[in-house]
């Protein structure tokens, strides 16, 4: 059984279920900030982690392994945050690689059981490797999707990205000088890392408001 951590009120209308990214695990602080971010904004959020990050928990360090092969796992924490009588719309996504396991299964779902996908920095290319796309599968996207980009994440600038063929159903919210982690430099931006998750929180109400019936 997948192990959970929970965020915000039991009875939130919608539920937010996030991975981690590939290096930091569930209750990382950056994944805890907008976790409480997003449920100080009314939604009931879900965290898990992949088999290879929980076994860091027992002293077994085990490097990421290839995205797709976590594919499986997405799809059983979701059935199992099912089982604990999680009922209503269900926004799947996560932070990074999370974020793209979410994308790559968010299509084996029949419409109306996965209502959209949230990703937090999505990792489009590896640093330095901007020719290794990992954006073929969202060509044909037909999930509500929104993704938060740091201008500064070395994962897919802004330039970068407005060059890749996304779907229409791709939504994409740019947040100043943000790094991967969405956190920019107060003293060159002037924002803060709780002012760009004031702002995702918000986005994501809004957005939900939009494609949840």
């Amino acid at each position: 059984m997948t192990t959970f951590l929970f965020d915000g009120p039991d009875t939130a209308a919608i539920t937010i279920l996030l991975a981690h990214g590939a290096g930091a695990p569930m209750d990382s602080a950056s994944m805890t900030a907008t976790a409480k971010a997003l449920a100080e904004a009314g939604f009931r959020v879900a965290r898990f982690e992949f088999h290879y990050m929980a076994a860091r928990r027992y002293g077994h360090r085990k490097p990421p392994p290839r995205a797709e092969t976590v594919n499986p796992e997405y799809i059983k924490a979701i059935a199992d945050l099912r089982a604990k009588g999680v009922n209503g719309p269900l926004i799947i996504g996560g932070k990074s690689m999370g974020g793209r396991v979410a994308s790559m299964i968010a299509e084996v779902f029949s419409k109306g059981d996965i209502s959209g996908l949230l990703c937090l920095g999505y990792p489009f290319h590896p640093p330095g490797k901007p020719t290794q796309l990992r954006t073929k599968h969202l060509a044909g996207l037909k999930t509500p999707t929104l993704i938060f980009q740091g201008t500064r994440d070395e994962f897919g600038t802004r330039d970068e990205v407005a060059t890749y063929d996304l779907s229409d159903t791709i939504e994409i919210v740019w947040l100043e000088d943000g790094d991967h982690d969405l956190k920019p430099r107060k003293s060159i931006s002037g924002f803060s890392a709780a002012d760009h998750l004031k702002t995702l929180a918000d986005a994501v109400k809004a957005w939900t408001e939009r494609i949840v019936r």
